[in-house]
């Protein structure tokens, strides 16, 4: 699911309605950093469905600004203390800004802010990439998964909230009820239908049949998974292009161990997800090959991964949820080229598992 710092793209100046910070409390904030000047402008950014963040523009530059919704000090601090050693280590991020007392998170009017350098860049999905630079890309999170590595514990060090264990795949028979609610959401009388609703509807019911087809291939527990530290939201809204080379990964709010390998897959779903619900396996398979290359991963690791996140992808219902449970439309425009994706998978399961381990 996409999340914060992106290219400098806004909707305009802050408004009641958007809740943005107002010029008091971006002046304390500047204060508390240390910086000088005034600021300019405070603008929220259009693209990132968790978090707030804002281009904040000020007499003597100009930053990115985060509203940490969560607001647990404790792990920003810690993801923060990550990227910095990233950083170091010649990955590119955009560490925090400090203040006097080497701290990185404000806390204003109960709120939870971090500050950020500005990066001129813009993001570029997988119909953009060359295939080198699809190459680039797998040696990038082979890069990303290597270092944190070196710069973590290892993976008994995870902390709370680090994600589900691997062994953890979706019950069909909890998607099947859940299928069923959002049906009768759906369905339900006395609302207008548009034709995402009709489009809702032949998908659940498609799903249901596709995973009553292939329930038998649930994924069975895994005795020793390979886990490891991951960014654990690697994709385009994440990832900052200057001209042809990345300029900085952004929004490690959901650091923490995982399978790699799966990290591996799901991004590669997502920058070669083309509009009609295929992936671009002619880019995947120099991704994937750079992956491995860089991580030593296993052609058998990136297949148990293709097959779980493969798993996962049928049984997933999130943007639907999103939609007719919470009355949150704005991961809609993402459902049809998803929601294909799945019955393309399927039936293309060889090629796409082969796509990843050539």
């Amino acid at each position: 699911m996409p999340r914060s710092l992106v290219s400098p793209v806004h909707a305009g100046p802050v408004h009641a309605g958007t809740q943005g910070p107002d010029g008091g409390t971006l002046r304390t904030l500047l204060g508390r950093y240390g910086l000088d000047g005034e600021p300019v402008s405070c603008e929220p950014l259009t693209e990132g469905l968790l978090n707030r963040g804002y281009r904040l523009s000020t007499t003597r530059g100009r930053f990115f600004l985060k509203h940490h919704l969560d607001g647990d000090q404790a792990a920003i601090a810690r993801q923060h203390h990550v990227t910095l050693r990233l950083g170091a280590l010649g990955l590119p991020v955009a560490p925090p800004v400090a203040d006097a007392e080497g701290s990185t998170v404000t806390v204003l009017g109960g709120r939870c802010y971090a500050l950020h350098p500005w990066v001129d860049g813009r993001h570029r999905d997988g119909e953009e990439l060359t295939a080198v630079q699809s190459r680039r890309l797998g040696t990038l999170l082979g890069h990303v998964h290597t270092c944190l590595e070196q710069v973590m514990e290892g993976p008994e060090g995870a902390c709370e909230g680090s994600g589900p264990a691997p062994d953890a795949a979706a019950d069909p028979e909890d998607t099947y009820a859940l299928i069923e609610e959002l049906l009768t959401l759906v369905r339900r009388k006395g609302r207008p239908r548009d034709p995402f609703d009709e489009l809702a509807e032949h998908r659940l019911v498609e799903r249901r049949a596709l995973l009553e087809a292939h329930a038998h291939r649930r994924p069975t527990p895994c005795a020793t998974p390979a886990r490891g530290w991951v960014h654990g939201d690697f994709h385009p809204l994440n990832l900052l292009y200057r001209g042809a080379e990345p300029a900085a990964i952004v929004d490690w709010d959901r650091l923490g161990v995982q399978p790699r390998a799966e990290e591996a897959v799901r991004a590669a779903v997502i920058f070669f997800l083309r509009p009609g619900g295929t992936l671009d396996l002619a880019k995947v398979r120099p991704y994937a090959r750079a992956y491995r290359g860089a991580t030593g991963a296993s052609e058998a690791e990136l297949a148990a991964a293709v097959h779980r996140v493969w798993w996962e992808r049928l049984n997933d219902f999130w943007m639907l949820r999103w939609r007719y449970q919470l009355g949150d439309h704005r991961a809609d425009p993402g459902f049809p080229a998803s929601a294909a994706l799945s019955v393309w998978w399927t039936r293309e399961y060889e090629a796409v598992r082969e796509a990843f381990t050539d």
